[in-house]
């Protein structure tokens, strides 16, 4: 189906070449004044100095030739030459009735899907997530979520990470309390033992210890470094521990994540990469791309049209180990050899800009991607407390991201209970759907390179601009197709939708055409946000229109029914939509 602004364009570009002008200066667009027309167009503004005349004669020559038309409730020229408009009922209702029967409400499918891979998440094995992978994860899992449902082939991969120091300081903290594990012993040939030497409870005490031991003791550090070194060259007692490692924190990784309703497709992580680097440097060494700068092999990223300083992009430091961009350009290689994708899409801190720069320029410049390869950085800001400063715990510690889920579930299951008798199973199962509802749209409202306060009260709300208040408009109806159901079974067999009998209703179909519009805007845009305002504002609408309109008692059955075939459609958007942003709705609140 094309898009109902769309259609309304075309209609207004057929009176403006009636009317002898150019046919593209018909462009309709939302009213920024609903209180006096619909959908306004301003092309006659554009077309006074192409042809010379007064904007609001042009104007009256279009609007006249909006006479027949089948769109067009109303035309109306208004100085200095703006066309307000406002369309026909009939014509709503036959495209609403459209998208109700088909699939995916009428959204076309793409020409040319994309294959595109949304690199989100990026933890560390061995740590336990914080409140800062809260952000990566929601914006990321959205990101894929749009994508796919907008047509594409959308891979989501973690990268994890999990080659490297960190590895070798738990390897040799664990030397150091556990000396007579045999993964220690050079000399032992046999199997090592299935189950790990250490819980994560343990793990995630090791790996802090060591860290700090190795900014105090430089010796200690010595020993970490080389620890790494014979891990990431295959010393056999160090891969089986660094296995027993990454099994523990990826079981971990997965039963927290799965709590956000965040799915990988790939776990993949930096070790992936370890045998793609040798070959990637000999390759740039080869081809005159890389060479010896004060000791490391760098890459220069820099342009003649550049306005600001973009240092070389290293590719290992000046005691030959690899860093971040190392692997990332190698993580690069191997997603072109094994999935050939048109897009890479990196949600990460927006402070790394200039990182992310780098290593797109030098991947670029390299030949590591074919030409059309789009590499993209959607860059988030930070979640702030409401003092304006970083998320923090009450004693100035990062929040554990589990005790955040918790606090909020805590919360939710209070005013859930509040005054109420719900049974205990459904009110912790109805806090946790809800919390997460807070918690996401809390942080997808906002267009992602924003910062943003979280603010517990306010996510938590069930009226504004919240996760809750849009679950509570969908319980809303989920109640009131449920009483109708009761009372005619057979009336939602005969749901069919009807022209809108007053203002409300009309409003809330518009809100509902305007669904395929924004799919587009969001997954073109990589804007979850996009998707939140839609589903506010078609909230709002269907609210507005429930406290004016008796549906439940109403006694003409055919009224009836067309009330219940738009609350349906309704409902079925906005849990489409919310889908999208990783959450879901109960059926009671």
């Amino acid at each position: 189906m094309k898009k109902f602004l769309d259609l309304i364009s075309e209609e207004m570009k057929k009176a403006f070449g009636a009317a002898g002008y150019d046919r593209e200066l018909g462009k309709v667009t939302l009213s920024n004044r609903p209180d006096l027309c619909e959908y306004q167009c301003n092309g006659a503004m554009a077309g006074a100095k192409l042809y010379k005349k007064a904007p609001i004669m042009i104007a009256k020559e279009v609007a006249e030739n909006c006479g027949e038309s089948g769109i067009f409730l109303s035309v109306e020229a208004v100085p200095p030459g703006f066309l307000n408009l406002k369309v026909k009922e009939g014509f709503v209702t036959e495209y609403l009735a459209g998208m109700a029967e088909s699939e995916k409400f009428g959204l076309e499918k793409p020409e040319n899907p994309c294959k595109i891979m949304v690199d989100y998440g990026g933890p560390n094995v061995a740590k336990p997530l914080h409140v800062g992978h809260l952000r990566p994860a929601i914006i990321g899992e959205s990101i894929k979520r749009i994508a796919r449902y907008a047509g594409h082939d959308v891979t989501g991969d973690i990268h994890l990470g999990d080659w490297g120091l960190p590895m070798g300081l738990i390897i040799t903290e664990l030397r150091e309390r556990l000396p007579e594990l045999i993964y220690f012993d050079g000399t032992y040939e046999g199997e090592y033992p299935k189950k790990a030497p250490f819980t994560i409870s343990e793990l995630e005490e090791i790996y802090p210890t060591a860290s700090a031991k190795s900014k105090e003791d430089a010796a200690y550090k010595e020993r970490a470094m080389e620890a790494t070194f014979k891990l990431q060259n295959g010393e056999r007692g160090y891969r089986a521990l660094w296995k027993h490692i990454i099994d523990i924190s990826v079981a971990d990784l997965k039963k927290n994540y799965e709590k956000l309703d965040v799915e990988f497709d790939l776990w993949k992580g930096e070790a992936d990469v370890h045998d793609v680097i040798p070959g990637m440097v000999d390759y740039m060494k080869k081809e005159g791309y890389a060479y010896i700068s004060e000791g490391a092999l760098v890459v220069d990223v820099k342009e003649d049209t550049d306005t600001k300083e973009i240092p070389p992009c290293m590719v290992l430091k000046s005691d030959g180990a690899a860093l971040y961009n190392t692997t990332d350009l190698a993580t690069i290689i191997k997603r072109m050899k094994d999935y050939h994708p048109d897009r890479i899409i990196y949600v990460a801190d927006k402070r790394q800009n200039l990182y992310f720069e780098q290593v797109f320029r030098c991947a670029r410049k390299t030949k590591l991607v074919e030409p059309e390869t789009e590499l993209l950085h959607i860059g988030f800001g930070t979640m702030n407390g409401k003092d304006g400063k970083p998320f923090k715990t009450r004693d100035g510690g990062v929040m554990r991201l589990e005790y955040l889920i918790k606090e909020i579930e805590e919360e939710m299951y209070r005013k859930i209970t509040d005054n109420r008798e719900v049974e205990e199973n459904d009110a912790r199962r109805t806090a946790q759907i809800v919390a997460l509802s807070a918690i996401k749209y809390g942080d997808l409202s906002n267009q992602a390179f924003k910062d943003y306060a979280f603010d517990i009260d306010k996510f938590t709300s069930f009226e504004g601009d919240t996760g809750p208040y849009i679950l509570y408009t969908i319980v809303r109806i989920k109640s009131i197709l449920n009483k109708i159901k009761e009372q005619d079974e057979q009336l939602m067999e005969k749901a069919r939708l009807r022209e809108a009998g007053s203002a409300a209703e009309k409003a809330l179909m518009l809100e509902v055409s305007g669904f395929n519009a924004m799919i587009e805007d969001a997954y073109k845009e990589s804007a979850p946000h996009k998707v939140c305002a839609y589903i506010y504002d078609l909230a709002n609408a269907f609210n507005r229109f429930y406290h004016e309109t008796k549906i439940i008692s109403q006694e003409d059955a055919e009224k009836k029914a067309g009330w219940v075939a738009l609350l349906l459609l309704t409902k079925r958007i906005l849990e489409t939509c919310i889908d999208m942003l990783g959450f879901s709705a109960p059926e009671r609140m």
